[in-house]
């Protein structure tokens, strides 16, 4: 590891352990490391361990465990950390329907890139993303590193409301919505994924560490598997 790790307090019975300060997908092999080092050495006195994109929330329970007792127990994880295998978590392939009716921003992103739709597509289906962090939604996972030239800014106005499954990009980062909300990201198309089921279940289908492979379906194929060809428009 390049930079020299980090540890923040952030309150009592929590400590930030920060490894990195830019994201990178070369980041995840030590953070995945990380996590499953310290969650081995905390054991039942660990009660929560947050990896995200360049950090590590570890909150330890503070009745059993001084505040001392835990940093140096996380400085002797350090010292040993190597990175985890270069295949993390799971696979995923997720089906999208692309359309400009579900995707309105796909003739954005693509004149922006400078290509056609059609190229948008398969370059975005192209690669592995690693799911970085869950937040903002359950079942939502920041998921990069989109290629440079496809990275597009987010909308100047956000929508008020993006349906569930709907796939896009920001900046250099893509992920799906698994619920309805509010939202700026570039929309592409949609999944009929239940990503939110699965999170309510207590089961994310995403978690940091993962990896996701899009799949461009037709809408036939997208109707039969239940997903919903409302507009995106219709749907503010």
């Amino acid at each position: 590891m390049k930079e020299c790790p980090r540890i923040e307090l952030t309150a009592m019975d929590v400590l930030m352990i920060r490894l990195f300060d830019a994201i990178d997908e070369a980041n995840m092999p030590w953070v995945m490391a990380a996590d499953r080092a310290l969650r081995d050495a905390f054991g039942d006195e660990l009660i929560d361990l947050v990896p995200s994109y360049t950090t590590l929330m570890l909150h330890y329970d503070c009745l059993r465990l001084e505040h001392g007792q835990a940093r140096e127990r996380i400085e002797r994880v350090l010292q040993h950390l190597e990175p985890a295998g270069t295949e993390l978590g799971e696979r995923h392939e997720i089906p999208v329907w692309y359309d400009p009716s579900v995707g309105p921003e796909l003739n954005r992103v693509a004149e922006r890139a400078g290509i056609a739709i059609e190229e948008l597509v398969r370059r975005h289906c192209a690669r592995d993303y690693y799911v970085f962090a869950l937040g903002f939604a359950p079942g939502y996972g920041f998921m990069g590193l989109v290629e440079e030239s496809l990275a597009t800014p987010r909308l100047t106005t956000p929508r008020r409301r993006v349906p569930a499954g709907s796939v896009g990009i920001a900046d250099r980062q893509t992920a799906i919505y698994p619920l309805l909300s509010p939202g700026g990201w570039n929309i592409l198309g949609r999944t009929a994924l239940p990503l939110f089921e699965h999170a309510r279940r207590g089961e994310p289908l995403l978690r940091p560490g993962d990896r996701v492979r899009f799949v461009s379906i037709p809408r036939d194929e997208f109707v039969r598997q239940g997903g919903d060809t409302t507009p995106l428009e219709e749907a503010r």
